[in-house]
């Protein structure tokens, strides 16, 4: 979940006041960017005809037009480029009477024009970018809407996030069961990281692709024969190798560093568990052998790179994305280079689950006059057919569907990549803050063949990692975990690097720390862990 500073923190709390005050300054001072009626000469919104309304496809059971008079709204969106003159704006004024004001600001000054936006009181009607714990204080200020207070105007909303998926509620909103944020359905692919290998080397050599972790380490001696001066398992992520390799020890989670155990149905800090000390020593083994980088906490992208693309590293843990950017990097040099997807390592051999609902944008809707209009416009965007729009575009005008029922767009035949980059530029689509159910026909789950290999391995031998319960925390918890969990994970960190890399380092020094952490904190963590998911427990 996205996290602010402290400093943007504190400053959108002691904003709060001020905001509920504005009333989401809509009643006055608005000024021509603020949300407001703009109606056309006629006052009115044409209705589609029938034939061209079911051209749109399935909306999930809401009428277009979403109006009878036309409306103009704001929508804060990242975007590098602008968009009202796009066709997405054109084309949602077309089908749902809206005029939407896209307020589009780029990646690296969003978050800064949000908090002087929201200082202003000038809140859009629609917005992103709060973390969960403000947001619910804006909810009970009734600056911004509880959704699901209107659930019977959305029938999308309603399908998925109360009948579908009723844990949504339980999990996002607030004691009294509010939600304030509009989720995002379907947006991970099923596999996005894992170990990655030179097959060209592993084939070179004779060497077998590993089956389980006996096998990994067995690989890497032999590459570590045949080039002495290698290291053939490199990282770039310094200390998150911990939580990367965590779930093929069965202490992975989206929480991390607290887990959830299956088994024993309760929360535990993974750093003072068993698995990890098991982890620890299989790590320390490849260190002490000269089978792991010993930069591997202090490589850099740059240095981690040249040593994957050159032959001083072989192995690697990485985003499924560098599978062909490495290829495409050296192929002119080395056509023959060839990263492959490989098996996870760890006695579990799972890698993690990705959520099928992803909160992280927290997009809300400003409680004014408009609010009802905007929820329906965000439920239009969460069916099939806004899928489509968003992440699509027009069938027929800007896309087609190939044999395989995949996206292509004839406009951008000469555009080497096709990627959704290309077509916010082009078209206004994937807009983040915007994008609320992607269409799996589009280009973003175009996979290559290695990236589908991963893919098929992973689901075809069901090696996903369970998804821990998603859990809500009071206020008062969400104060202490503030104090507890950055301290104690960088506590883990630097102690499980420490153990790794000095040879000296056992089983004396493994249960001093885990007494020192289970004194200093873990267990209370873990208390405040367990009595959520007891909360959520009683509401299933």
């Amino acid at each position: 979940m996205r996290k602010t500073t402290l400093g943007a923190a504190l400053a959108i709390a002691m904003m709060l006041p001020m905001l509920a005050a504005c009333g989401g300054g809509t009643e006055s001072g608005a000024s021509s960017s603020s949300p407001s009626k703009a109606p056309s000469p006629s006052g009115d919104v044409k209705a589609p005809s029938e034939q061209a309304a079911s051209a749109y496809g399935d909306t999930g059971g809401l009428k277009l037009p979403l109006v009878d008079k036309s409306t103009k709204i704001s929508w804060m969106v990242v975007s590098e480029t602008p968009v009202n003159e796009k066709l997405i704006a054109q084309e949602i004024k077309k089908r749902t009477g809206i005029t939407v004001d896209f307020q589009a600001y780029p990646k690296s000054t969003y978050q800064d024009k949000l908090r002087v936006i929201l200082a202003s009181g000038k809140i859009p009607d629609i917005f992103h970018g709060l973390n969960a714990v403000d947001l619910k204080k804006m909810g009970k200020q009734k600056v911004v809407v509880a959704i699901n207070e209107f659930a019977d105007q959305l029938p999308n909303f309603k399908k998925l996030y109360m009948q579908e998926n009723a844990w949504v509620l339980k999990s996002y909103g607030d004691e009294n069961g509010n939600l304030y944020t509009w989720p995002i359905y379907s947006m991970n692919r099923d596999v996005n990281h894992g170990f990655l290998y030179r097959k060209d080397i592993f084939d070179k050599n004779n060497i077998p692709a590993w089956t389980d972790t006996e096998g990994f380490y067995q690989a890497l001696k032999k590459l570590k024969e045949i080039y002495p001066q290698s290291y053939p398992l490199s990282s770039k992520t310094s200390v998150g190798i911990f939580r990367d390799y965590a779930y093929g020890w069965g202490i992975g989670g989206a929480s991390y560093p607290m887990y959830y155990d299956e088994t024993k149905k309760q929360w535990k800090f993974a750093p003072t568990q068993p698995e990890n000390k098991a982890m620890l020593d299989f790590m320390k083994k490849l260190y002490n052998e000269g089978l792991l980088d010993p930069e591997f906490i202090t490589s850099t992208a740059d240095s981690w790179t040249s040593k994957m693309t050159t032959g001083k590293s072989f192995v690697t843990f990485d985003w499924i994305g560098r599978l062909d950017l490495f290829y495409n990097q050296v192929r002119a040099s080395n056509p023959d280079y060839n990263l492959r997807y490989g098996y996870p390592v760890g006695p579990t051999g799972h890698v993690r689950t990705l959520s099928k609902i992803d909160t992280s944008l927290n997009i809300a809707v400003a409680n004014n006059e408009n609010k009802e209009i905007a929820l329906k416009l965000l439920d239009y965007m969460t069916s099939p057919s806004g899928s489509q729009l968003m992440s699509l575009g027009v069938e027929g005008q800007t896309f087609t569907l190939d044999k395989n029922n995949k996206a292509v767009y004839p406009e951008l035949k000469d555009v080497p990549l096709v990627d959704i980059t290309v077509l916010n530029d082009k078209y206004g689509l994937w807009l983040e803050g915007a994008t609320l159910r992607p269409d799996s026909r589009s280009v973003y789950f175009n996979f290559t063949e290695k990236e589908k290999e991963s893919q098929d391995l992973i689901v075809s031998k069901n090696l996903l990692e369970p998804a821990d319960p998603v859990l809500n925390f009071t206020d008062e918890e969400t104060a202490k975990l503030a104090e507890l969990q950055a301290s104690l994970q960088k506590a883990a960190e630097e102690f499980d690097s420490k153990y790794v890399i000095d040879k000296a380092a056992g089983e004396k020094d493994w249960e001093n720390w885990k007494a020192g952490m289970e004194k200093n904190g873990a267990y209370a963590l873990e208390a405040i862990y367990n009595a959520a998911q007891s909360r959520l427990n009683r509401t299933n």
